[in-house]
């Protein structure tokens, strides 16, 4: 079985092993596509009589006459890795048990990487070369830009003094802080103490013996601010005498009771503020303190 021969020159060498041909019984063409019908699982390489291609290859080699070294080389990287490739493709597909062949079937993969990797690297030489042949047939422009058209943009002027220049250096230099997160569209909502206390005596005044506990009170409320509103109601209701705390134990369970009629308990005044009377308070207070003796008065009524 003989190989198409094309003569090698030194100019050739690039592309002496894409002229390769094989004529095999199960297939005849270029090498090249030998390999790609290998990589691309639509030739099994255990059906590829590597030793007729090498014969081939030695017998294109001769009938060159030039040493090819180039081309040799990559042909036996290539054979080599085929031959690899076959060793593993011919171990028994049943339970291997023996080191070396689940070596061998590990490296089955790597192999045919190997090869699709040899043809990617030889596709990307031949655009390489294709490139480098137009790139020859051009020539840099080698005489001077011409004045009518070395005019047309006009001369830099510098109108910065070196201090603006070093002002706008530093500030585009300094480093910005965290960005601000504005919180104004960020609100709870409103809670009145006024309608908690209204809910507070309702409830009371619906229950049997108008008792209920704290814990009661609040299972409904949908956060910790309704929580913290209701108790502040029932401070106002206990200071209006409408209710009175009980207390078994410490810590212990808050029962809280109605001591009248729910419609005599006034919660209107709930959530009212006077400016005025707060002010004449807190007047009083300091005069009073001014007004008091350094040395201690001892107990008083109030303590």
């Amino acid at each position: 079985m003989a190989a198409s021969v094309m003569p090698l020159t030194e100019t050739d060498d690039s592309s002496a092993l894409d002229a390769f041909e094989v004529h095999l019984e199960n297939f005849s063409g270029p090498f090249d596509l030998l390999l790609g019908l290998i990589g691309k699982h639509q030739l099994d390489i255990t059906e590829v009589a590597l030793a007729a291609v090498t014969d081939e290859f030695i017998e294109y080699i001769k009938s060159a006459g030039v040493a090819a070294l180039d081309e040799t080389s990559q042909f036996l990287v290539v054979a080599a890795t085929l031959l690899d490739l076959k060793a593993a493709r011919l171990l028994p597909a049943g339970e291997v048990e023996d080191d070396e062949d689940i070596a061998l079937l590990e490296a089955r993969d790597l192999l045919f990487a190997r090869l699709l990797q040899y043809r990617a690297f030889k596709d990307v030489a031949s655009d390489l070369a294709a490139a480098l042949e137009n790139g020859s047939r051009r020539s840099p422009r080698a005489v001077p830009l011409e004045p009518q058209l070395a005019e047309l943009l006009p001369d830099l002027v510098m109108n910065v003094t070196p201090d603006a220049l070093a002002a706008l250096a530093a500030r585009a230099l300094t480093p910005k802080g965290p960005a601000e997160v504005g919180l104004e569209h960020l609100h709870a909502p409103a809670v009145s103490v006024r309608d908690e206390a209204k809910t507070i005596v309702a409830r009371l005044d619906r229950h049997e013996g108008k008792t209920l506990s704290f814990r009661r009170l609040v299972a409904d409320a949908d956060n910790s601010l309704v929580v913290v509103v209701r108790f502040l109601a029932l401070l106002e209701l206990y200071r209006d005498a409408a209710i009175s705390f009980d207390q078994a134990a410490a810590l212990g369970e808050l029962t809280i009771r109605l001591r009248g009629p729910a419609d005599t308990v006034n919660t209107d005044k709930f959530d009212e503020f006077d400016a005025s009377s707060e002010t004449a308070d807190n007047a009083e207070t300091a005069e009073n303190a001014d007004e008091s003796p350094t040395a201690d008065p001892g107990p008083t009524d109030n303590d």
